[in-house]
């Protein structure tokens, strides 16, 4: 837990650097493009405190209330997190459409760019180490806040090319066109943040790259006189959860099934770490053994 929540607070730290910076950056041009920047950062600090708070939950022990833990609380990090950027979005989309009305003429342009880069910059470096460190501990909350803050690159980056194409132009209307495009964008990328989170919540099957390894884990036992059936596959933030009927002799001792079973558990796990596996041995033979074949019986 502390090695996840350290990566929070480096979030959290990074969040709060660059919403004083793009605010500077903001303040000093005048640009709704940059404000509309600026307001993405409050969305990030926003995001990232949630995410140290769900991380801290998520490794709450078992308990009588909740025998299988507390790992999905991460989801709820990231569904919160998408609906603050749907807020963002319609905040810079509010101080943009005056603009469109009233175009203003930008100050102080070098100077904003330079420290609206150098926030970009800082973003960039925690968002890589943030991905890398969900890779590695498998967390869906860091997953998420790695990949908002590297929207959030981009729309910077989108921002400052569109502020100097209207420098360079003379189309004051381009600053706030650049900041609703953003603004759309945003939305789209909230959206897609609460939709993965939502499968999560909504027990959605293991990618089908993982359930292709353990059936290539379970496929060698079919030539042993076995077989298996009733395959289901979860994830709950950083654990997956895998489960399956296997089918074997009906003489083979109590003994030897669950060395088989205890084989192919530990087979799963090694290929895919942070797995909980449950297996139940039925006899092959048995007519009574493919009755709960199907997922739902």
């Amino acid at each position: 837990m502390r090695s996840l929540t350290r990566y929070a607070w480096l979030s959290v730290a990074a969040a709060l650097v660059t919403m004083a910076l793009k605010g500077v950056a903001a303040w000093v041009t005048g640009s709704v493009g940059l404000l509309s920047d600026a307001l993405e950062s409050f969305v990030n600090l926003g995001a990232a405190l949630l995410a140290l708070w769900m991380l801290r939950v998520a490794v709450v022990p078992p308990d009588e209330k909740h025998p299988f833990g507390y790992s999905k609380a991460e989801y709820f990090s990231a569904v919160v997190e998408g609906g603050l950027i749907l807020v963002a979005a319609l905040a810079i989309i509010a101080t943009a459409v005056p603009r469109l009305v009233e175009p203003k003429p930008l100050a102080a342009f070098g100077l904003g760019i330079v420290v609206s880069l150098g926030a970009t910059a800082i973003n960039l470096g925690v968002a890589l180490v943030l991905l890398r460190a969900s890779k590695k501990y498998y967390s869906v909350a860091l997953e998420a806040d790695a990949h908002h803050l590297l929207t959030d690159v981009w729309t910077s980056i989108a921002i400052v090319v569109g502020v100097g194409a209207m420098l360079l132009t003379g189309w004051l209307i381009l600053d706030p066109l650049i900041a609703i495009a953003v603004a759309v964008y945003i939305v789209w990328t909230g959206i897609a943040v609460m939709r993965r989170s939502v499968w999560g919540l909504m027990d959605r099957a293991l990618p089908e790259n993982e359930l292709e390894r353990i059936k290539e884990i379970l496929e060698p036992y079919k030539s042993k006189g076995m077989d298996y059936h009733a395959l289901r596959t979860r994830r709950a933030g950083r654990r997956r959860l895998v489960e399956l009927h296997l089918l074997v002799p009906g003489a083979m001792s109590v003994r030897e099934g669950h060395r088989v079973a205890d084989d192919i558990e530990g087979k799963i796990r090694d290929a895919l770490p942070g797995t909980a596996v449950l297996t139940h041995l039925e006899p092959i033979e048995d007519p009574a053994s493919y009755r709960d074949e199907e997922l739902f019986r």
